[in-house]
């Protein structure tokens, strides 16, 4: 009868470490990647009534707690506005790191940036992974990320010009473009109406500096808007159609590069300094200015009326008033192609394009549509590969892991990968407090691997693990747990009051 007393105490001390289980279980309903613990019973060494090793007549001498199991089910995830913060779909554990570089494990994925640049947990733990190029596991740091410029090499216009314009009628696109160290220069494309069907002039500029060479001066569309023909200006033939002495003419390094109708016009001499031009084709055609030498005057003419020479004429030997010159004008015809575009040494030292030569791709399959409609001239899209550098932004974290970084020059760069850890044993770790475990000889070693390889699971950001207590099921185990402990306090004053009959039998 005595041994029962001592059964129902193991009995109430048993249900009261399960009640410490349950209500420890309860605390932590809100923790962050919490799992939850459960008490699993085991009955106390038999004794044998007879004495035997038969196993019969054998009385247990009461109940113990023979483990405590933490249960590493998958919590609820809940969604978060940060994208560092990180769940774990799956198995596995985010791996951090304490100043003294010892190594804990957790569910817990609540992660910022601290002061230093190191991606760390709710501890200020550094959590663990790769950095970007790297296959050696260690802190992710992203300090110093910083998106380094590129020069822009290719550009592409989408336009339409209007079908409707008259000769002499201009268009402009402008965009930015970036040189070698990362500075915006304004690329402007002048586009003229010139005098033939479907033909306009195109002259691009940077900053305002006319290119120095343009492999493509205009454009030709068809009867149905689109872009047929590439052109450019072929050098200026001369004629004399009285006159003593010899003329020349070239196009000049400055003009506006553009496209201009098959035709010609005739240079007036009137005096060392004073030359008149006309043309039936180029109706705007005017003299803009002189260069005297001895025996020679350089002509400069504007042919479209936009202001600075187009075509320099040279006169040299002996001329006399009222003589005159023929100069004529061809183009030359192309399919269409891409443009390659030169311009000078740039101001601050740096270089764009590739020798400072710029693509105008039109061609390839990502070119943008050049089209002659009869609707009003727009700018429909302006494309080119450059852009300046840039500092870090923000931060998001892929499935794998993979932290990326997104910059103010509108470029993304991987940063580092996150790494989780897995064991052989998860039940063997120790909860070190914190939302912290550690290894132990029964956990075994980490298994460290990639999100989403060797089993483990995968990361999801912006979101966050909750705690996988079941409150409806703590609350049975609770009552149950409750139940127990009166039960065995009832044995005990049943034992009691038995004992007491027992030693009233001797009065």
């Amino acid at each position: 009868m005595g041994s029962a007393l001592w059964i129902a105490i193991s009995g109430l001390n048993s249900s009261s470490k399960q009640m410490d289980v349950i209500g420890n279980n309860i605390a932590n309903s809100n923790t962050m990647g919490f799992k939850s613990g459960k008490a699993y019973f085991a009955n106390v060494l038999s004794q044998s009534l007879s004495g035997g090793s038969s196993g019969l007549m054998q009385i247990g001498q009461g109940v113990n707690i023979a483990d405590v199991a933490t249960q590493f089910s998958q919590g609820s995830l809940e969604s978060t506005s940060s994208g560092l913060d990180l769940a774990i779909d799956g198995s596995g554990f985010f791996i951090v790191e304490d100043d003294d570089s010892s190594q804990y494990f957790t569910r817990a994925g609540a992660m910022h940036i601290d002061g230093e640049g190191y991606l760390v947990d709710v501890n200020d733990y550094r959590v663990q992974g790769y950095a970007a190029n790297s296959a050696t596991l260690g802190d992710i740091n992203t300090s110093g990320a910083q998106s380094e410029p590129e020069t822009s090499t290719t550009f592409s216009v989408g336009v339409n010009l209007d079908a409707r314009a008259e000769a002499g009628d201009t268009f402009n696109s402008s965009q930015t473009v970036y040189d070698s160290l990362g500075a915006a220069h304004t690329l402007a494309v002048t586009y003229m109406k010139t005098g033939g069907a479907g033909q306009w002039g195109i002259a691009a500029t940077l900053d305002g500096n006319a290119a120095t060479a343009q492999t493509y001066t205009g454009i030709q569309f068809d009867a149905y808007g689109n872009m047929q023909y590439m052109s450019t200006t072929a050098a200026p033939t001369t004629s004399e159609t009285s006159a003593v002495g010899t003329v020349s003419a070239s196009i000049d390094a400055g003009h506006d590069g553009q496209v201009w109708q098959d035709g010609a016009f005739t240079l007036t001499y009137t005096s060392a300094t004073s030359c008149a031009v006309s043309s039936t084709q180029y109706a705007d055609a005017e003299v803009v200015g002189y260069t005297a030498g001895t025996g020679y005057v350089d002509v400069g003419v504007d042919l479209d009326g936009s202001g600075g020479a187009d075509v320099t004429v040279r006169l040299s030997g002996t001329w006399a008033a009222t003589e005159t010159a023929t100069v004529t004008l061809d183009s030359t015809a192309s399919t269409p192609a891409n443009n390659a575009i030169t311009f000078g040494t740039l101001s601050n030292g740096a270089t764009i394009g590739v020798g400072n030569t710029l693509t105008w791709d039109m061609m390839s399959a990502d070119a943008e549509t050049i089209t002659g409609y009869a609707s009003t001239s727009t700018v429909k899209a302006l494309t080119n590969d450059g852009y300046p550098s840039g500092v870090l932004r923000s931060l998001a974290v892929e499935k794998d892991g993979t932290i990326t970084g997104f910059f103010t020059n509108g470029q993304t760069t991987s940063l580092g990968q996150v790494a989780l850890a897995d064991f052989a044993n998860p039940w063997g770790l120790k909860k070190m407090g914190q939302n912290l475990f550690s290894s132990t000889l029964t956990s075994g070693q980490a298994i460290v691997n990639t999100p989403g390889s060797g089993g483990l699971g995968e990361v999801k950001s912006s979101s966050l693990e909750m705690s996988n207590t079941d409150i409806g099921t703590e609350f049975i185990n609770m009552i149950t747990a409750q139940r127990a402990y009166q039960a065995n306090a009832k044995v005990i004053t049943t034992t009691d009051d038995m004992m007491t009959a027992l030693m009233n039998t001797k009065r």
